[in-house]
């Protein structure tokens, strides 16, 4: 369905169940993940207006042109926000439940706010001033982006503070990932709930998803992540890895200077002429 982009206004949707074994204690983070996705791309980097991003009117109306194509409709209006980054935001939507013993069916609550970086939400992105106007007024005379079911000033519906340029997803989104495989955070499990004040219990669990970004187009796969931290972070197995191999060479490469220099010119030997 969501190969013909007529259908993007239509409702798609899927269930998916899982059990966890053992109980997620603390703070839990829900992420999703893109496989073969590779937002490193350089003209796909290039394809956004940084000066549109942080409000300035005169780019609202008149985006850069490293936005094309992706920078005015059939019509001739701006694309607000231009550029290919932000029309390929990933706009999945995902909805999880926990399942006790007796049958009872609980919505896990996650906060989808304060999940971005502290300067990007306060400095790199902000709404063009309001002053008098709505913020659908500010942005009149723009569309939204070609694969957008909803324009940017009505990302949510539900939080009418958490639209425009500062929508914590759409901030999260236009950070790109460095690697073609990655994770975006998607929301942090609240504990104030009675049902999760120690975290996620064990036992069964399922997603629902309202599918909406495609990935046959490039052989790509999502998936979604749950997550704990510890004293020692989150878990990431590049950064091990790396340091693992780097420090081996450097150690390596030491004790192989380390034998020369004893050998051959602790004494200064060879540097006698």
């Amino acid at each position: 369905m969501r190969k013909n982009v007529s259908n993007a206004g239509e409702g798609c949707s899927c269930k998916a169940v899982f059990s966890l074994e053992k109980p997620f204690k603390g703070d839990v983070f829900f992420y999703y993940g893109l496989k073969n996705f590779h937002q490193n791309l350089r003209r796909y980097m290039d394809s956004r207006d940084d000066g549109q991003m942080v409000g300035r009117k005169t780019n609202l109306k008149n985006p850069s042109s490293y936005c094309s194509p992706f920078i005015r409709d059939q019509n001739g209006l701006p694309i607000a926000p231009c550029g290919a980054v932000a029309n390929s935001i990933f706009n999945d939507t995902f909805t999880l439940f926990h399942h006790d013993s007796s049958g009872k069916s609980f919505k896990v609550p996650l906060l989808r706010r304060g999940i971005t970086w502290y300067t990007d939400k306060n400095v790199k992105f902000r709404n063009p001033k309001v002053d008098n106007l709505t913020l659908a007024q500010v942005f009149q005379g723009t569309v939204k982006p070609l694969y957008w079911q909803r324009p940017v000033y009505e990302l949510d519906q539900a939080d009418p503070t958490n639209n425009g340029f500062i929508n914590d997803d759409l901030i999260v989104w236009m950070r790109e990932a460095a690697f073609p495989n990655f994770k975006k955070l998607y929301g942090v499990l609240y504990r104030a709930d009675e049902h999760f004040t120690q975290g996620l219990p064990a036992g069964s669990y399922s997603i629902e998803i309202n599918y909406n970004f495609p990935v046959q187009h490039f052989r790509g796969r999502k998936e979604v992540v749950l997550t704990t931290l510890t004293w020692f972070g989150g878990q990431n197995h590049f950064l091990p890895i790396a340091y693992l191999v780097t420090s081996s060479l450097i150690l390596l490469i030491a004790v192989t200077l380390t034998v020369v220099w004893w050998k051959f010119g602790k004494n200064g030997k060879n540097m006698e002429e």
